[in-house]
């Protein structure tokens, strides 16, 4: 019997992605009120976007001591410790009356939820064979999107009996329940981790030195992606105020966005392990690229959803690339510490995407942005499609997908 066919992914689905569906329903139901939680603390309109930013820069302060500490603990470990410390800011951000109270649940939310998502990318290296990571990781991707998209339904009918509270009393419910379903996991690379305590554990900073190269090409690339993926957050909720459209029926255009990424991740994640990573990763950048030169001409709710379609589809198949590549390039020894590093690259894109679109409008009408950040767009999908070709060539070279 082949390993493609002695491995079956449904052996560990409640494993490998029950954590995280139940860990980002909490997370999808605080999103929406967190800044409105801030507002009934007392923020004005900046400092609850401030607020709301903190649980990015709590990601990214964490990204490399995290990596650092999966490398000592181990991802399983790791998941269970997280998911109680999650729970805890939950309640606190849900309790506190204080606005710097909210602020540091916040902060220390997003330093929980990026140790999460890192270990559970570990996880998956481990668990998974190569010849079925992509399909593997866009599963991973998928599922948070399913929790994402769940959570707000949720927190709504929570909301609406109990008060603005009940949403984050259900993310700590859902981040001790992600803890308990992490508990169930084999603890691989127990001996290893006995190993490098012997030896002595990498210095993150070391391991980055080592893999500068890879760093400084595909990620890049990951930055890349991350602020293409952003652009969908900080842009398309501008240009629809812009045009005169409601708050719900922008709430309505990115639920069915939601939608479509779910409706993608599956068949991305086959394209990646079928045909090699540039096949996924470029259509993420390439769809933002698209959508941010017709843009100014969606003046109506049809069209502007057209243009969230668009980048729907692309983002969708792209489920899992980041991680993928991530992957696909870390080495064997060092490899959570340069996760760490792979994580704050995604983060910097993440974060980078807004404050992109701030900058440009800030200084051109809004219509013209959307043209400059579409000619960044085409630069940054040469750069995506360039460098992941480059590793299609050496990955295949090598034997693998």
């Amino acid at each position: 019997m082949s390993a493609e066919t002695e491995f079956r992914l449904r052996d560990v689905a409640v494993t490998a992605y029950g954590p995280t569906i139940v860990n980002s329903i909490g997370h999808g139901a605080v999103m929406p009120v967190l800044a409105l939680h801030a507002r009934d603390l007392g923020a004005d309109v900046a400092t609850a976007a401030f607020v709301v930013a903190l649980l990015g820069i709590g990601s990214m302060l964490t990204s490399l001591p995290a990596g650092a500490l999966i490398a000592r603990i181990g991802e399983r470990q790791a998941l269970f410790t997280v998911g109680f410390v999650d729970a805890a800011a939950m309640v606190w951000a849900g309790l506190t009356q204080s606005l710097l109270g909210l602020g540091a649940a916040v902060l220390l939310s997003g330093m929980a939820w990026t140790t999460f998502l890192m270990a559970r990318q570990g996880f998956m290296i481990d668990v998974v064979p190569a010849h079925y990571r992509a399909r593997a990781l866009a599963g991973l991707g998928g599922s948070h999107r399913v929790g994402i998209f769940v959570g707000p339904l949720l927190g709504a009918g929570l909301i609406h009996f109990f008060g603005l509270g009940s949403a984050f009393l259900l993310a700590a419910g859902m981040s001790v329940a992600s803890a308990l379903l992490a508990r169930m996991m084999p603890d691989l690379g127990a001996s290893e981790r006995a190993e490098a305590r012997a030896s002595g554990h990498l210095p993150v900073l070391s391991v980055l030195r080592a893999e500068r190269r890879s760093l400084a090409t595909l990620g890049v690339a990951v930055i890349v992606i991350g602020v293409s993926r952003s652009l969908r957050v900080g842009l398309l909720p501008l240009w629809a105020d812009h045009v005169g459209l409601s708050a719900s029926t922008t709430s309505l255009i990115f639920a069915v966005a939601g939608a479509i990424d779910i409706a993608f991740f599956f068949p991305g994640g086959w394209l990646m392990d079928t045909y090699g990573r540039m096949v996924v990763a470029l259509p993420v950048v390439a769809s933002v690229a698209v959508a941010s030169f017709v843009l100014p001409l969606a003046t109506a709710a049809w069209s502007v959803t057209a243009v969230m379609v668009l980048i729907a589809v692309g983002n969708g198949l792209g489920s899992g690339i980041v991680m993928t590549i991530g992957a696909d390039t870390a080495p064997v020894a060092g490899r959570a510490q340069y996760l760490g590093g792979w994580r704050l690259c995604g983060d910097i894109g993440n974060s980078g995407g807004p404050l992109l679109v701030s900058a440009v409008a800030a200084v051109a009408p809004l219509a013209i942005a959307c043209l400059v950040l579409g000619v960044l767009m085409v630069l940054g999908t040469g750069w995506v499609g360039y460098w992941t070709r480059q590793l299609d060539v050496r990955l295949r070279g090598a034997g693998g997908a």
